[in-house]
Parts: C-alpha cells; sequence; structure tokens
C-alpha cells in the first residue's frame, strides 16, 4: 500500500514538472504521448485508491462534467481597475504626479496589459485554494474548480520559500489560435461566434463544466501579488519571486527610472505587440516600492500608484450600408452605423457607434459612403471620417431621425445636451425593458436574470414596471415557454433576496437619470432616506459633494413623475430598503467636528486613504488645499514645500502622525 502512495506521489511530482516545462516555459522534455500515458497511470491509481485523494493533483485539470453553481467570495482586497492613458502627455502626467506626490525618488515597472479575465489566486503552504473572478471588484465568483484546468497555472508551488498565504494577480487568456479554432469549430456548427477572445474567455469562465473549460486551452500571466509576508519590498522582484514557484510572469516586464525609459518600452510594443500569441491592448505602469504604493493610496475608483496606457485603435476602411437607431433605458437615441464587415483588432466588424446627430452632422454622412472605422480603447467601434473622395454620385445624405423608432413620439433635445432623446417615460418599450433590466444588474439589486429574462416577461405579459417583479410567481413563470421549474425558482428567490439590498444600491437601481453608483452613494449619505430625497430642492441638492444642477434636476424632475412615486410606493410595500440602516458612524466620533485639514506627505503607520477615512469617520472635513479655512495639516515625510510654505505663512498648525492620533483617541 505503501509503495502505491510512493509511486502516486511520484507521478504527481513528474507530472507537474512536465506541464511546468510545457506550458510555462514552452520547453517539453518528453512527448506528448508519454505524458498522456502517465497521466492515464495516476488517474487510474488514483481512481482505485480514492484514500489517496488530492484536489490538487495534476489529473484535476482534465476537469469533470459535473455542473455545480458559482458562490460568491468577497475579495480580501478589493480589486480595482485602472485610470487609461491613451497620449505621452497623459503618462508624463502621471510621472510627474507621483514625483510630486512621493517628493523622493522611485522606479515605475512597465508590463503588457492584456485583455482577458482578471482572477486573483489564494495559496496556503503553497497549493492553490481558491481561484475568484474580479466581479464588481468587491465581489465575486468563486471558479477554482474550472481554473485547476487551466495547465499553466501551478496547482503546488516549486521552491519551499513563498509565504504561508498569499495571494495573485493575473489575467487569464485565450490565444489568438485556440481563439481561431474555437470559431472555426462553431461555425460549422452553426453557433453564433465570439466577438473576440476577451469574450470567448470570459463565456469559457462562466461555463458550469469544467471539462469543457479544459478543452479550450485557456492561459494565464500574473502581474500581481499581495499578502502580509511578501517575499521583498519591491512589485517587479515579487514578481520574479513568483516566477521561480512556477507562474507564468512575462518576460517582457522591464523596471524603469526615467520617463525616457517608459517610452522606449510603449514604442517597442506598439509594434512588436502584433506578434504575441495572445492579446494586449496597452501598457500598465506601476511604482516599483510597495511602501510607495501604500503611501500614494487610491482614488474611489483608481490606485494613484498605477496607471495603463492603451494603444492607439487600429483604423480600417469599409461601406457604410446603412443607420438604424437604439433606444437606451433613458430615452436616449443612439445612432448606429451598419457597415460592410471589416477584420479590425481581430474581430470582425459590422456595426459601430454614430454617437449623435452633431456626429452625424459633422461627418456629413451619406448611404453607401467608405468610412473609416476604429475602436476607442480598442473595445467600442466607431466611424471616424469619411473618404469623401470615393462618394458615389446622388447618394443619400444620413439625416437625424425625429420620431422615436419604437414608439413614434416626437424626440427632444435638453438645452446644452449632444442627445436627442424619446420624452415617453412610461410607455416606449426599451425604456421599460432596459429600466427593470438596470434594476436587476449585480451593481444594482443583483437580482438573476438579463436582457433575455425581461424580454421573455416583458412580451408574456407579466412586467411593466420594475415593482411587477414582487409579484411575479415561480409557477406561472416555468409554465412559459423555454423555462424550466428550476430557473423560475432561482429567479424567484433572488427577487425575495433583493430585499436585504442597501438603500444607495437601491437608489442606484431605480434608474434616475445622471445618477451612477457613486452618485448614489453620496446622495444616499446625505439623504438617507427616500422620504427626505424626495422633499429635496434643487438647490438642496447641489450642496452635497459631486452634485452638479444637471444631476439635481433629474433627480427633481424623477420625484415629481407620479408614476415614479406610484412605484417607489409598492417596492416600499415588498420590504425594499427606502432608508439607510446606519445613521452614524460606528467606529468613529465627534472629536474633529467642524474641522478642515489637509494631508501631505508620506505616512508609516497608515496610508492616506486610511486617514482620510479616519477623519471623515470622526466628523472632519478632507481638503486637498490649503486655504484660511484650513484647521490642520497633517504631515508626513517628503511634505511638499509649497504646502509648508503656505502652511507656515497662514499660521496653520501642523500634526505629525502620533499627534493626529492622540487627538482621535
Amino acid at each position: 500500500m505503501e509503495s502505491i502512495q510512493h509511486r502516486i506521489e511520484a507521478l504527481r511530482d513528474e507530472l507537474n514538472i512536465h506541464n511546468y516545462n510545457y506550458y510555462v516555459l514552452s520547453t517539453p522534455t518528453i512527448s506528448d504521448f508519454e505524458f498522456d500515458m502517465k497521466m492515464k497511470e495516476l488517474t487510474e491509481l488514483e481512481a482505485a485508491h480514492p484514500e489517496f485523494a488530492d484536489p490538487n493533483s495534476p489529473s484535476q485539470r482534465v476537469g469533470s462534467d459535473i455542473t455545480k453553481s458559482f458562490n460568491q467570495v468577497t475579495h480580501k482586497y478589493p480589486m480595482l481597475s485602472l485610470g487609461n492613458t491613451y497620449s505621452e502627455g497623459e503618462v508624463s502626467d502621471f510621472f510627474d504626479r507621483v514625483k510630486k506626490d512621493l517628493n523622493d525618488n522611485f522606479e515605475i515597472v512597465c508590463e503588457l496589459k492584456y485583455d482577458g479575465a482578471s482572477i486573483s489566486l489564494t495559496y496556503v503552504n503553497g497549493r492553490l485554494t481558491q481561484a475568484v473572478t474580479r466581479g464588481d471588484g468587491v465581489k465575486g465568483d468563486d471558479i477554482t474548480a474550472n481554473v485547476k484546468t487551466i495547465r499553466s497555472i501551478p496547482l503546488v508551488l516549486r521552491g519551499n520559500d513563498y509565504p504561508e498565504e498569499f495571494e495573485i494577480r493575473g489575467e487569464i487568456l485565450m490565444p489568438w489560435k485556440v481563439f481561431e479554432e474555437l470559431n472555426k469549430e462553431r461555425e460549422e456548427q452553426e453557433e453564433p461566434l465570439f466577438a473576440n477572445p476577451r469574450n470567448a474567455t470570459s463565456g469559457t469562465l462562466k461555463l458550469q463544466d469544467p471539462k469543457t473549460v479544459a478543452a479550450r486551452k485557456l492561459d494565464a500571466y500574473f502581474y500581481y501579488m499581495l499578502g502580509k509576508d511578501l517575499p521583498t519590498g519591491g512589485h517587479y522582484e515579487n514578481l520574479q519571486k513568483a516566477k521561480e514557484w512556477g507562474f507564468k510572469i512575462s518576460d517582457a516586464t522591464r523596471k524603469c527610472s526615467t520617463i525616457e525609459e517608459v517610452f522606449d518600452f510603449i514604442k517597442y510594443w506598439d509594434v512588436e505587440r502584433k506578434n504575441l500569441p495572445v492579446i494586449t491592448d496597452g501598457i500598465v505602469l506601476k511604482v516599483n516600492s510597495l511602501l510607495q504604493q501604500k503611501n500614494l493610496g487610491y482614488t474611489s475608483k483608481f490606485p494613484r500608484w498605477a496607471i495603463a496606457y492603451k494603444f492607439q485603435a487600429e483604423q480600417e476602411l469599409t461601406e457604410l450600408l446603412s443607420v438604424s437607431y437604439q433606444v437606451g433605458r433613458t430615452g436616449t437615441v443612439t445612432p448606429v452605423a451598419n457597415l460592410k464587415p471589416v477584420k479590425l483588432s481581430g474581430t470582425t466588424v459590422k456595426r459601430a457607434s454614430l454617437y449623435n446627430a452633431d456626429s452625424i452632422e459633422a461627418l456629413d454622412l451619406h448611404i453607401g459612403d467608405m468610412v473609416y472605422v476604429e475602436k476607442g480603447g480598442e473595445i467600442i467601434p466607431k466611424v471616424t471620417k469619411v473618404e469623401t473622395s470615393a462618394r458615389k454620385a446622388g447618394s443619400t445624405k444620413v439625416e437625424f431621425i425625429h420620431e422615436c423608432p419604437e414608439c413614434g413620439t416626437p424626440l427632444v433635445r435638453d438645452k446644452g445636451e449632444a442627445a436627442f432623446y424619446c420624452p415617453n417615460y412610461m410607455g416606449c418599450p426599451p425604456q421599460i425593458k432596459g429600466r427593470i433590466e438596470h434594476y436587476l444588474t449585480r451593481k444594482a439589486m443583483d437580482i438573476a436574470g438579463g436582457s433575455e429574462t425581461v424580454e421573455h416577461l416583458f412580451n408574456a405579459g407579466m412586467l411593466h414596471n420594475v415593482a411587477d417583479l414582487y409579484t411575479l410567481k415561480w409557477e406561472e413563470v416555468a409554465n412559459l415557454e423555454r423555462w424550466a421549474e428550476k430557473s423560475a425558482k432561482n429567479l424567484i428567490e433572488s427577487i425575495t433576496n433583493s430585499n436585504q439590498v442597501p438603500y444607495s444600491r437601491v437608489l442606484f437601481a431605480l434608474g434616475i437619470r445622471y445618477v451612477g453608483e457613486t452618485v448614489a452613494k453620496k446622495i444616499a449619505s446625505a439623504f438617507p432616506s427616500i422620504d427626505l430625497l424626495k422633499e429635496a430642492t434643487v438647490e438642496q441638492l447641489t450642496e452635497v459633494d459631486e452634485i452638479g444642477e444637471r444631476i439635481a434636476q433629474s433627480v427633481v424632475d424623477f420625484f415629481h413623475k407620479e408614476e415614479n412615486l406610484e412605484i417607489i410606493d409598492r417596492l416600499k410595500s415588498f420590504g425594499i430598503q427606502f432608508e439607510s440602516k446606519q445613521t452614524s458612524n460606528e467606529q468613529g466620533s465627534d472629536k474633529l467636528k467642524g474641522l478642515t485639514i489637509v494631508i501631505s506627505g508620506t505616512f508609516e503607520k497608515y496610508s492616506r486613504d486610511e486617514y482620510k477615512a479616519l477623519i471623515e469617520s470622526n466628523g472632519g472635513k478632507n481638503s486637498g488645499s490649503i486655504s484660511a479655512k484650513t484647521n490642520y495639516v497633517l504631515a508626513g515625510a517628503n511634505m511638499g514645500p509649497a504646502k509648508l510654505e503656505k502652511a507656515e505663512k497662514l499660521g496653520i498648525t501642523i500634526l505629525n502622525e502620533e499627534d493626529f492620533l492622540k487627538m482621535i483617541e
């Protein structure tokens, strides 16, 4: 029995080495046939001796055909996106900001920006324990079973100098060659084609069948490590250690000390990226020192120590066949160019955005024109100009429509706005369906379903507004064509659970024009119940941070519509939360009430963002600049000399970390 266990362990070790050689180093040392024979032996031994089972055995990479639903997992560290830049000038601005804020020497790590699906892996004692998608940045799906099928991802680490527990983040990708083969197969089966490798990757990872995922031959590159006991204080150096442990780290990664070195890297890869086996859409720049990263901190959306430079979009010439019009959930009418199919950035483009009536007029579009198409940030195709020299005689000029293409209502355009919209708020089908779809989304009410679900229930006469969701019965839904009992029950269960969604997200879910996720949080904080918000005036709303007159007027207009008030009353009756549960800062105080504090420099005990949170939770106000209204300056190392001079000139008290922390003890 002991010899069988030793043989199983030996095969696992050997197959892990061969996987690493083949998928990470691209230097296989045995043939595919020999590898398959060893895998077959291991699989048979494990089947005969389940007492020696190991979830991280190489045999798990083939996946099983067991279907299971994904669990939602809260990220230990939020997965924020990066701010995007599109010019060298913006890169220089980023470099200068970092230099000014740190007031110290720093290094920038340049990396290729891969265009796939973000993933976060957790390793405990050198073994993969969990793989979670980015999701909304706060929570993601646990797709560990699917990720184990990706052969370039180590299930067990090499060496022994890794932390006891750490997290590593990267991008899962579908190589161009695999993408083309997959679409060829789908075309032969008369199935819809994937638009690009990123969509194919994302779709594959959402499959509930790891065996199918394994067959898709996904790859992965890693670019950031998090944890308490990381091997070094440098981001670049940690990546090199990760490479030793078996992770696939891009050889293109480079550490730079000057802006000139950064531009050299960008220029080289702007050309060379076209020869890579996977899709890249830019360069990521990161401050190397982890301590400096901590001190630079974060905005509400992005880290201040990193930025993405997006490559300029490719451009192609094709024919404009027609123009159609789409109506969004807020009634905005968007013109769409229907084009003769053309290959652009690795995908086939048939439609492109024309933005609005002014854009059509500026382009002087005619049906049959030869137009230049590019991808804005390599994502959304758009028409950028017309090749007028190729215009056919007698071609028809494109004129923006005057009536809604869906309900026939005359379109209107507000003063100072670029877009026309349909004012038939309660009667225009795309607006009704769009608002319901928005209400379902994860960042809003997180209800199972999407556009197809809404379309089906709307057409069946079961949905007329979001409040109707709460009157649905699973038996009635299950009786509809193409609906199964389980799907119907899942829908009703998630609708029932949505009464746990906090007020700020409910406010976002209502779909008020111009009120996005961040604005909804600001409004919910200033008006902690829907009843208070209903009575708010434009003047009161504009006193809220980041709320301008346009947003304020939109909120007031929303609550002046009787139909909206009726929907809100119905939602209240179903237990939806229209009031903030937390009325005061649970772990704060009023010790800084009425005080305005400016933060400058770098700190040892907490990051800038953490100090800002402490100021707010104790009743104080943060300010970015020093003025006569400033009460204190919280100063760390390398405080900007201009701020120091101004503070001294105005006689403002300067606090160090210890002084400040004593104030709020």
